[in-house]
């Protein structure tokens, strides 16, 4: 490992998990750095373009070499190329948002997915996280899907200490493991208000040419307009759509 490439990552990473510009300070206490040592690493990332300096507040956002990166990879990645259309066709269908989320590639104490592509609500002001970001998978409906469909990801964080988001996220590991148990057995996932207040979210795996669970297609609902036949109509509908994508990947 090369010390200095694994620390300039680690601080684009923390751009993840914060999404807003960090000031020096703040990623020197985080990482457990010299003040000197981040300044540097952010410089020299600057030079490249990877991140900007505000000249106003001194903190640091990511730069146009990173977007660049991600367009390229969404551009070519074929999971989210043969996605796309099954997941815009789920989001008219149901009228709700709906994102695709897959494992984060990053080491963490609880475990994380990413967001690999968002189709906006049309009903509703967008709250839901953008494209990229890193969110809790304990507590979001497509996240629990990768952790009852994978085993090794599910063991990698097993018993780890989880955060409550809300009043009802669910922390006790032996009440989450039933409850994977159950999304394993009924192939489908739903979640109430465990990440946020107000929204409820079903999901359902999609699987890659290995058999492998490789990523989740979710539809995000406000509680105010599910009821109990709507929400059997998106759950067939989340599961249709995942199938369609595991065989378009096939």
């Amino acid at each position: 490992m090369i010390e200095s490439i694994d620390r300039a990552l680690a601080i684009l990473q923390l751009f993840l998990t914060q999404e807003e510009p960090l000031s020096v300070t703040w990623i020197s206490k985080t990482m457990g750095l010299q003040k000197s040592t981040v300044s540097r690493t952010l410089e020299t990332l600057e030079g490249r373009g990877f991140v900007n300096k505000d000249k106003e507040t001194g903190k640091y956002w990511l730069g146009l070499q990173v977007y660049a990166l991600g367009m390229l990879f969404r551009e070519k990645e074929p999971l989210q190329k043969a996605a796309y259309p099954y997941a815009k066709a789920l989001s008219m269908q149901c009228q709700e948002g709906v994102h695709i989320t897959t494992f984060a590639p990053m080491e963490s104490p609880y475990p994380q997915h990413v967001i690999l592509e968002k189709i906006k609500s049309p009903q509703n002001i967008d709250a839901a996280p953008p494209v990229g970001a890193v969110r809790p998978s304990y507590c979001a409906a497509s996240g629990k899907c990768l952790l009852a469909f994978s085993d090794t990801y599910r063991g990698t964080y097993q018993g780890c200490p989880l955060k409550k988001l809300t009043e009802y996220t669910v922390t006790d590991w032996d009440e989450l493991n039933r409850e994977l148990l159950s999304i394993r057995n009924q192939g489908y996932a739903v979640e109430r208000e465990e990440a946020n207040l107000g929204m409820t979210c079903i999901a359902a795996p999609v699987f890659g040419h290995d058999g492998n669970i490789c990523a989740a297609i979710s539809v995000s609902v406000a509680v105010s307009r599910i009821t109990e036949d709507r929400e059997t109509f998106i759950i067939k509908a989340v599961k249709k759509a995942a199938a369609d994508i595991t065989q378009a990947i096939l």
